[in-house]
């Protein structure tokens, strides 16, 4: 898609369609982790190329990592566990997993490091991570001294131990100080500090781990064990469609009642996002796994009362979507939607009001009344690639709906309204 100040979003009848969708960006961004801290050459099929995993890619050049993209497979001649200096700060825009994830792998290497982001970045708190990386003998420090980047890393390596770390705020944290900790010179316990925010992200890093030769143990709901002595090993790994990516056009079904099957998504998958799909079925729509990847048929919808703590990323995606179900639809239990790319929480209060939608908002959580009479307008993206993505949705049955700056999908899906728009039909 060329760039453009705003996109009119055409209305669209019922769809009927198939389509692939591009590697996931949770997966592929842990892969680049994993694999440039391997020795040897890793091949990682399915990949995604987009804003958030080119950052990790640089970072990792700068790192000492080769890669060499051959259409979607990109090899990764990995560094060993041996991170070599690096002079020049780390910039990676407002990518929180690289920031998070590299953080902590940092520790591994040797000197100082800088890591840095955009204005958007300096607001995201990574403090409870700095702590935790600290008590287990890192050097690491917030250098303005706000709990958010820039962060430097004086990086003498993991001694490992024993840390708690809050669960509540983002599970980015932990996978964070679990990629790293093989290679601490110790045993690392993390206790993690009441309830863990979408945990399903945190088994996706440990199956990952398990697969490139790193075991990470789970002994109860609140502990993880990594011993030392372990190392990642290079290997052929297929990444996965992204799920919060499919949400998109799971809800373009369900609004316009027609349906969509999107292949290279597996029913057992790690992806807590595609918990979305129950939601859907629960609201009236049918849905069918096949071995090529999964089906959604749209049907009237009817409001539900749903916990998403373990899939906030695809919240907006229902909170769209409800605009369109008879009833009040309640998304609770994503508070760390307000740390995002923008604070989610807020930013589609005052977007679906602005089409008259009956909205409320509370700490944690969005209440939607569909069935209201709505009118279309220029909606505001934030900046942010998943409201752009989700409110692109309302214009399906809103004539005159605009998103404004639709750019910002290059973060993770930089070809979703090329692939989107085809399938609106008048």
């Amino acid at each position: 898609m060329e760039a453009a100040e705003r996109l009119l979003i055409p209305c669209s009848k019922a769809v009927d369609g198939t389509i692939r969708i591009p590697g996931s960006k949770s997966i592929a961004n842990r892969a680049i982790l994993i694999a440039s801290l391997a020795a040897g050459i890793s091949h990682l099929d399915g990949m995604l190329y987009s804003d958030d995993t080119r950052y990790m890619m640089a970072a990792w050049r700068q790192l000492g990592a080769e890669f060499d993209q051959k259409g979607d497979i990109l090899e990764v001649n990995g560094c060993g566990g041996q991170l070599r200096p690096c002079p020049t700060p780390i910039y990676v825009e407002n990518a929180g997993t690289a920031a998070r994830f590299l953080t902590a792998a940092l520790t591994l290497g040797e000197g100082s490091y800088v890591l840095d982001g955009n204005d958007r970045m300096r607001l995201r708190p990574i403090r409870d991570l700095i702590e935790a990386l600290n008590t287990l003998g890192a050097d690491v420090v917030d250098v303005d001294q706000t709990g958010c980047p820039p962060v430097s890393v004086n990086a003498i390596g993991l001694n490992g131990g024993m840390v708690d770390i809050p669960g509540e705020k983002s599970s980015q944290y932990i996978s964070a100080i679990i990629l790293a900790a093989p290679y601490a010179a110790t045993q690392t316990t993390v206790n993690i500090v009441g309830s863990l925010v979408s945990k399903s992200y945190v088994e996706l890093t440990i199956d990952m781990m398990r697969a490139f030769g790193v075991h990470c143990e789970w002994p109860s709901d609140n502990q993880l064990v990594i011993e030392p002595g372990q190392a990642y090993t290079a290997r052929e790994y297929n990444i996965e469609g992204d799920a919060s990516s499919a949400s998109y056009f799971f809800g373009l079904a369900a609004i316009t009642q027609g349906k969509i099957k999107v292949r290279g998504i597996k029913t057992d998958s790690s992806q807590g996002d595609l918990g979305l799909l129950f939601i859907l079925e629960k609201m009236g729509c049918a849905v069918q796994w096949d071995d090529e990847g999964v089906t959604l048929e749209g049907r009237p919808l009817r409001a539900v009362t749903v916990d998403m703590n373990t899939m906030s990323d695809v919240a907006p995606t229902l909170a769209v979507i409800a605009l369109f179900a008879e009833g009040t639809t309640h998304i609770l239990n994503v508070g760390n939607m307000r740390i995002k790319e923008c604070d989610r929480i807020h930013a589609l209060t005052t977007e679906l009001r602005k089409l008259g939608a009956s909205v409320t908002e509370s700490e944690t959580g969005i209440s939607v009344t569909g069935g209201m009479n709505y009118s279309g307008t220029d909606l505001n993206t934030w900046d942010d690639h998943r409201m752009a993505m989700s409110l692109s949705l309302a214009g399906l049955k809103i004539p005159g709906v605009g998103i404004r700056h639709p750019e910002c999908v290059s973060k993770t899906f930089p070809d979703f309204f090329d692939m989107f728009l085809p399938l609106l039909n008048s």
